[in-house]
């Protein structure tokens, strides 16, 4: 077993390794062309990612007139011309909609084409144009965010609880506006201190996506508006895997790396606060309709929680009371809940911590009715 952990780990490396040499190849290569190439191929970059990211049927790109194709002597080396029936390219189109291929699968295969073309010019070209799209998804088209650190909780594999100095300075990417004013805490009279952000945010990626506290309490004005700041974060990493499906080099990036740290732990961490807090308005609705006496016809759940394997929210469902002329008894949810837990952490399609996370719902759906020995006396007649 440990042999096979270390031919493992091996090969893991090994292949970080290529990927490494292979972005620092091609950002070596950017490095050495003369300033207007490189413009063009930033220009040309911004039409594509935004095409690939919109999922457009077509786009079209050139390539470059010349570049410089030696690294080993780039300074003395001149530009190859790239020939001119070539420099008009398309990807996707007609041929893609009936193959029901995306555009950027239809990129990435007109990239390689052009990059295995005997002609040196046109496949330095064509591997230039791939790096500059990824590098403009990753630096120019995400915000940059604060330094943070998050540890694993336990039995779990991604980082997503923030650990840091609440009163760390603002960050630059913050306005005034953004400000609020605390006592400071770190020396004596030190005084009234303007930051961003209340402190449960401040310890996140990009703060102006944090809807939920330490507590799981509402930061935002509405669960709307805390959908939408879940969204932005899902967007933000859909980009970086649209980068990395381009181009998978891009994940030797340090900036790729900082921003999938950040953004992954944040995701995570508030997208189960949103389950969390939701569960907890779904045991309220069942109180309130219970005193009302309006749950006597059945009682069906749908039990949000997040999924980070897929980075989505989604629904476990759960039949409390069969529809019929039931009376309600808090036992019944008791029993459900138990029922499913023993069902979810049996369920091996949810990944370990995401089970973790929907069996603590579960067990908190399951003490909101759980309250006295009566409940186990009910239990025990249905």
């Amino acid at each position: 077993m440990d042999k096979q952990l270390k031919i493992n780990s091996d090969t893991a490396d090994a292949a970080r390794s290529q990927l490494r040499q292979e972005y620092e190849t091609q950002q070596a290569l950017m490095r050495v062309q003369p300033t207007i190439v490189q413009r063009f191929l930033e220009t040309q970059a911004r039409p594509l990612a935004g095409a690939v990211l919109q999922k457009l049927p077509q786009v079209q790109f050139k390539l470059p007139d010349r570049v410089v194709c030696d690294l080993e002597s780039a300074e003395k080396a001149k530009p190859l011309p790239v020939p001119t029936e070539f420099r008009e390219q398309m990807a996707g189109g007609l041929v893609g909609r009936l193959m029901r291929t995306d555009l950027r699968a239809a990129l990435h295969q007109r990239l390689v084409e052009l990059e295995e073309s005997p002609d040196k010019a046109i496949a330095v070209s064509a591997g230039l144009i791939r790096y500059t799209t990824v590098a403009h998804m990753v630096h120019g088209m995400l915000p940059a965010g604060r330094s943070v650190s998050y540890v694993t909780a336990q039995g779990e594999e991604i980082p997503s609880i923030p650990v840091g100095d609440e009163l760390a300075p603002e960050s630059a990417i913050t306005a005034k506006t953004d400000a609020i004013v605390e006592e400071g805490q770190g020396e004596t009279g030190r005084g009234e201190l303007i930051v961003p952000y209340v402190p449960a945010a401040r310890r996140f990626y990009l703060p102006q996506w944090v809807a939920f506290g330490d507590r799981d309490e509402l930061l935002v004005n509405s669960v709307q508006e805390a959908e939408a700041h879940i969204a932005s974060m899902q967007r933000f990493l859909d980009v970086l895997h649209a980068a990395v499906r381009l181009a998978p080099y891009i994940i030797a990036d340090d900036e790729y790396q900082q921003k999938r740290y950040g953004m992954l732990g944040q995701l995570v961490n508030q997208g189960r606060a949103l389950a969390r807090y939701e569960t907890g308005e779904i045991i309220r609705t069942i109180n309130r309709r219970a005193d009302a006496q309006d749950l006597n016809r059945g009682l069906s759940l749908s039990l949000p929680f997040f999924d980070d394997q897929a980075l989505e929210m989604k629904v476990h469902d759960i039949e409390v009371i069969p529809a019929g002329r039931i009376m309600f008894v808090p036992a019944f949810v008791v029993r459900a809940a138990r029922m499913e837990e023993a069902k979810v952490a049996q369920d091996t399609r949810l990944s370990p911590s995401t089970r973790k996370h929907l069996l603590a719902e579960l067990k908190m759906l399951e003490q909101a009715f759980d309250s006295s020995s009566g409940s186990e006396q009910a239990l025990g007649k249905i």
